[in-house]
């Protein structure tokens, strides 16, 4: 058997690190094709070695761009490789540009797709990700599916059965296992030296938060009145649209002058994983970080008004509040009185085995 893994991002590459260190471990014919969706060449090789990864195979500088730009020129590359790899099957993972370019490109030329977390729905079709999820996961032959709520979202829009495994979320694996990376590791323990843990985490980037400028202001009024309230500091790791965005609108040195506000460079995924761990509250409208809070035991408060991880919030993990500064005031009361005893519904951190093992299975049958 032949397997392309098409990647693109970083989040694509932490949740399908479980998989390919299973991969290595077998006689399997394999691959990774990077589109470098998000691309920094000498950040990337960084990110692989960090984590203990084989480089990719193909490196195809995709970049920035329109989504139908973007797209557009990974169909065409993405093409070009698999039709001279010609393998049996492609693993995508999430919901990227990047996964829907492999997928369209994987289904023409007839060549099986496996969908890693399939079946995460938003029931937001104004999102671009919701989009590529729901396309992928129509095109796939095999949906691996984190939860039974992600099962029964692709029952109930007629994917058959047989194509639909439940086999937790990779997410674990990866967490467990980067962690026990982190924790080693030199450049992290100097990151955090000096870090006191008596801290919140704020990541803010989606286009629906950022791009909206009156809504930007309300999630910074909230901040404000929930510093004043809580006195705790918030560390803000910022990303760079969102920092575009905040100057554009003449908010960026509002924002600047709350002393209790830490606005610092964007960190490395080992870094995060530490500031996540640490932190005595999260406030994101991260998908991927509401999942990792959920298992490493941290209270999340997400500025959304829907989350495709409705599972975090069920266990008592994650409170959504959307921009609603009253909500949010309430939920912080809320999730720093809680327990953090709730159970982890992504599986026990053995998603990438499973993977492995039903696509050997069922290919060499």
């Amino acid at each position: 058997m032949k397997i392309s893994i098409i990647l693109g991002t970083r989040p694509e590459i932490i949740k399908l690190s479980p998989i390919i260190r299973i991969l290595e471990k077998t006689s399997e014919d394999w691959h990774i094709i990077h589109t470098n969706q998000h691309y920094s060449e000498n950040m990337d090789k960084i990110f692989f070695k960090e984590l203990n990864l084989p480089n990719p195979k193909y490196n195809l500088n995709i970049g920035s761009g329109t989504h139908g730009e973007q797209t557009g020129k990974m169909l065409i590359k993405i093409e070009k490789v698999l039709l001279k790899e010609k393998p049996d099957v492609v693993i995508v993972q999430g919901d990227t540009n990047t996964v829907l370019a492999g997928a369209l490109v994987a289904s023409k030329l007839k060549i099986d797709i496996a969908h890693v977390e399939a079946g995460l729905r938003s029931f937001d079709r104004t999102m671009p990700e919701e989009i590529n999820r729901v396309l992928t996961d129509h095109l796939s032959s095999y949906l691996f599916a984190p939860t039974e709520i992600a099962k029964n979202n692709l029952l109930r829009e007629g994917i058959d059965k047989e194509k639909i495994f439940v086999v937790g979320n990779t997410i674990v694996d990866a967490t467990l296992q980067n962690l026990k990376i982190a924790e080693k590791n030199i450049d992290v323990k100097d990151f955090l030296n000096g870090i006191d843990n008596n801290y919140f985490l704020l990541t803010l980037h989606r286009a629906e938060n950022v791009d909206n400028k009156n809504r930007l202001k309300e999630i910074i009024d909230a901040l404000f009145e929930m510093i004043e309230i809580y006195k705790k500091p918030i560390i803000f790791p910022i990303h760079p649209r969102t920092k575009n965005r905040l100057k554009e609108f003449n908010l960026f040195e509002r924002l600047k002058s709350n002393k209790n506000i830490e606005i610092i460079e964007p960190v490395g995924y080992l870094e995060f994983l530490m500031l996540e761990k640490n932190a005595e509250l999260i406030l994101t409208d991260s998908g991927g970080v509401q999942e990792e809070a959920c298992i490493l035991k941290v209270p999340c408060i997400t500025l959304r008004d829907n989350t495709e991880r409705p599972e975090t919030v069920e266990v008592g993990a994650n409170i959504l509040v959307g921009s609603d500064k009253n909500k949010l005031i309430e939920a912080v009361e809320i999730m720093l009185k809680r327990d953090k005893n709730w159970i982890n519904p992504y599986g026990d951190g053995k998603s990438g085995e499973r993977i492995v093992k039903i696509l050997i299975e069922r290919m060499t049958n």
